[in-house]
């Protein structure tokens, strides 16, 4: 079953720190090989945070670990812990449903669709068990080798 997957990681700057030193040392040197698309949100109210929201698409959850893996990688490869606050709020999720409300109008309810094909929330619920494990082991694995790097 194809996946689409979302990750929101909020950050604070340092003091001193500017948006360019984020991206600088955020961004990817290299891609996860399937369709991925990051957009990255100053916090209007603050714009000492960055949001930076992943969505990624997955033919299988079993595509789920490899990417993680490269994440992991570029975070050890390219830190930002001289560049954002120790805080670091993450949040990761499936899509359950894509609604567009960009007509004028009124808009009818629809069931829950993912690229046009009707989904079961209880499909995604089986799916959301596997990639939370999958998520939990990726972060274990990177404090891990964050710690063993010094």
């Amino acid at each position: 079953m194809k996946v689409k997957g979302v990750a929101i990681i909020t950050r604070t700057l340092r003091d001193g720190k500017s948006f360019d030193d984020y991206r600088e040392a955020w961004y990817h040197t290299h891609g996860f090989g399937v369709p991925t698309r990051m957009l990255t949100v100053v916090n209007l109210h603050n714009p000492r945070e960055i949001i930076s929201i992943g969505i990624m698409e997955l033919d299988d959850i079993s595509q789920l670990p490899s990417a993680l893996h490269i994440d992991i990688a570029e975070r050890l490869a390219n830190p930002l812990d001289e560049i954002v606050e120790d805080t670091i709020v993450r949040k990761f999720g499936i899509i359950a449903s894509e609604d567009d409300f960009s007509p004028a109008g009124e808009i009818p309810r629809k069931p829950l669709t993912i690229d046009g094909e009707e989904v079961n929330y209880s499909d995604l619920e089986e799916i959301m068990g596997i990639a939370a494990g999958m998520f939990t082991a990726a972060a274990e694995e990177r404090d891990r080798k964050k710690k063993e790097k010094g």
